[in-house]
């Protein structure tokens, strides 16, 4: 069984390396501030003082940390994956960043004899500490098959779409329809409340029929009472939109709906609530509604 180096212990980091850990991977940690991770620690894993230290130790690095620049900084910068994993390694980016500065980074890191998957997922925490993420996979098809075991302890639906930045591209499709999701929801939820219906039969009603969603039966409590624990930070939302939108401008694609929840999430972000739950845009629909100050 292969060796692993898992760069980045945030909240689904941390879940994910741990799934890792319980089904046997040797895991050598690294987080920007350490000791995030203390599970990890308890599962057997070990703590690296830097990426490279922690690439050193390993056959293949799995990444999770926020953006682009970060990708960027935790593989080529001083200290770097890049750096100390060897030839015939292989890279996993489960990070949401720039389709295109994937393709950059699979090629630069291709010259050093090390592949490279972008593996974006989907499913929150919970599905991160369930270990019942959906991944998005792009790169060649034989690091693809290398990376599926890795990925199978950390997730439930995994599916290639071929060359490095592909898996990247469909998570910014998968954050375009979750907008929608998200602001429909809201507005649902809202306007049940305003006709004074109670919301939370409505919602239960609803999930049996069309209208039936992940949204609409893991969010709706929140979104009712006005409270959005994590979850997925609205401001990490904002980001992926913001890569989706980017996309879209290249490819002459018009998302008007992506492009007014970027703009109410903005909004929040200003306000100070980047650090909730994304299904926080019930908090605009709400205040635009009369029902909040």
């Amino acid at each position: 069984m292969e060796k692993i180096a898992f760069i980045g212990l945030g909240t689904m980091g941390a879940a994910m390396a741990a799934n890792l850990r319980r089904a046997g991977f040797e895991v050598t940690g690294w987080n920007r501030t350490p000791g995030r991770a203390p599970e990890l620690a308890e599962l057997g894993a070990t703590e690296a003082p830097t990426p490279a230290d922690a690439a050193r130790a390993a056959d293949i690095a799995v990444i999770c940390v926020s953006d682009t620049p970060d990708v960027d900084a935790v593989l080529f910068g001083p200290d770097g994956v890049a750096e100390g994993l060897r030839d015939g390694g292989l890279v996993i980016d489960c990070s949401t960043i720039s389709p295109e500065a994937t393709a950059g980074f699979a090629a630069r890191l291709r010259e050093q004899g090390i592949g490279f998957v972008d593996a974006p997922v989907s499913g929150g925490s919970e599905g991160a500490k369930q270990a019942t993420l959906t991944i998005f996979v792009g790169g060649e098809p034989q690091d693809a098959e290398r990376a599926q075991p890795v990925l199978a302890a950390m997730g439930k639906t995994i599916t290639h779409f071929g060359p490095a930045g592909s898996g990247q591209a469909v998570k910014a499709v998968n954050q375009v329809v979750l907008a929608g999701a998200y602001l429909g929801v809201a507005e649902g939820m809202v306007l049940a409340i305003k006709a004074g219906l109670d919301p939370a039969a409505v919602a239960g009603a609803l999930n049996g029929g069309a209208a039936r969603s992940w949204v609409l039966e893991n969010r709706n409590g929140r979104m009712i009472d006005n409270a959005y624990p994590l979850g997925f930070r609205t401001s990490l939302h904002l980001k992926d939109l913001t890569i989706a939108l980017e996309l879209a401008r290249s490819t002459g694609t018009a998302l008007p709906v992506s492009a007014l929840c970027a703009a109410i999430e903005s909004g929040l972000v200003a306000r100070g609530y980047g650090d909730e739950d994304v299904s926080n845009v019930a908090r605009a629909i709400r205040s635009l509604s009369g029902l909040d100050g």
